[in-house]
């Protein structure tokens, strides 16, 4: 079943470029739900999300930390018994990613500089998974601010804790390690 996301004035593919959008699109929800999709984006600025694999949560749940949570990580508005179709899960992280695009691109403009596709995508990664508060603070957005590239992506490595009091997860220094990974693809 495929699930459309058209872009608009503000949308994800308007905002953060093809390559990042289909990167964050294919990556969130891998690292999100475990869940395998395919993106198509079009000339035009469409995005086709395909499900391929994996758990689908179109129920709402507790996350690890106690958030209700649903698809893939989005936690705004949603309540524990709540359902979503395919195509609301698609349209909701389509709007959530672009949310923390844009206030990425507040507070780190230099990430929209040519090139940087891929640290563009893995700051937004960690954005929506963090927080764009915890983000903007972040000693990765300090460095990505002085173009200090692979000093800022080993810094995604401190985000791998998590509950109260806080202990290091597991699954969250696999993500961070993930995300570093691909921050650090092109960085010379």
């Amino acid at each position: 079943m495929a699930s459309k996301t058209t872009a608009k004035k503000g949308g994800l593919v308007a905002i953060v470029g093809a390559i990042a959008a289909s990167l964050l699109l294919t990556n969130v929800p891998a690292d999100e739900s475990g869940r395998k999709v395919e993106v198509t984006i079009t000339p035009a600025g469409e995005a086709t999300v395909r499900h391929v694999a994996g758990p689908q949560y179109l129920k709402a749940y507790l996350d690890l930390a106690g958030i209700a949570t649903a698809c893939d990580g989005i936690t705004r508005g949603v309540k524990l018994g709540q359902t979503y179709t395919e195509a609301q899960c698609a349209q909701l992280l389509d709007q959530a990613l672009s949310t923390h695009a844009l206030a990425v691109k507040a507070c780190v403009p230099q990430l929209w500089d040519a090139g940087r596709d891929r640290q563009r995508a893995a700051a937004i990664s960690l954005a929506y998974n963090i927080g764009t508060n915890g983000f903007c603070g972040s000693t990765a957005a300090k460095r990505f601010r002085a173009r200090r590239w692979a000093e800022a992506c080993d810094a995604f490595t401190l985000w791998n804790k998590a509950g109260r009091p806080l202990k290091v997860v597991r699954g969250l220094t696999l993500r961070r390690g993930r995300e570093r990974a691909l921050c650090l693809q092109g960085v010379a």
